[in-house]
């Protein structure tokens, strides 16, 4: 389903600095200017998602990034620009982090997909931004789809014959195994999620 509010209505603005004060805004997205309201996540999701974050910091922690979960990414510079996604897990260098969020530059995104989501509709956002790297995972199946951006595309990465999947930006190799879980294997460690 898909809705759009006109306005500015009082009643409107009300509505959403009630959202603010609950919390229930910090999924929201903003694309070029239009306010995208994203539901709660599944349990599943949320799991996964968590999991990403606590490996994911473990990965990056020697190498002065920072591993992030459900923060804006963020084109245009400065408060009064509307233009941001809220990905899963986001990967940062520190010096890109503002306290709003991440300006324009992260090193990697992660979206966990939900039936009905708009994840597939965000590459030429993240390519506009010169995201090196983007995932979708699937919370139920593990099933993980990585692209490389080249060119100014993303390219999706190609399944190896054991199944696995090169992730190149922080030099990791990913697969599906049984459970269905999913395996991150990099120099020095790995872990099942």
């Amino acid at each position: 389903m898909h809705a759009v509010i006109v306005g500015p209505d009082p009643h409107f603005l009300s509505w959403l600095q009630e959202r603010a004060e609950w919390g229930l805004d910090k999924r929201d997205e903003v694309w070029d200017g239009v306010l995208h309201v994203v539901p709660p996540t599944s349990m599943p999701h949320q799991e996964l998602e968590t999991e990403l974050v606590i490996v994911m910091r473990t990965v990056v922690q020697n190498l002065g990034l920072k591993a992030l979960p459900e923060i804006g990414v963020f084109f245009d510079v400065g408060f009064d620009k509307e233009n941001y996604r809220t990905p899963d897990v986001v990967v940062a260098d520190p010096r890109n982090c503002t306290r709003r969020g991440v300006e324009r530059r992260a090193e990697l995104v992660v979206e966990v997909l939900s039936p009905g989501d708009e994840s597939r509709h965000k590459f030429s956002f993240y390519a506009s931004c010169g995201i090196p790297e983007y995932w979708l995972v699937d919370p139920i199946t593990r099933e993980i789809e990585i692209y490389v951006l080249r060119d100014g595309t993303y390219e999706l990465q190609p399944t190896r014959d054991d199944g696995s999947v090169e992730a190149p930006r922080l030099s990791l190799t990913v697969r599906v195994i049984d459970g269905p879980k999913l395996r991150i294997d990099w120099s020095g460690g790995s872990a099942e999620i």
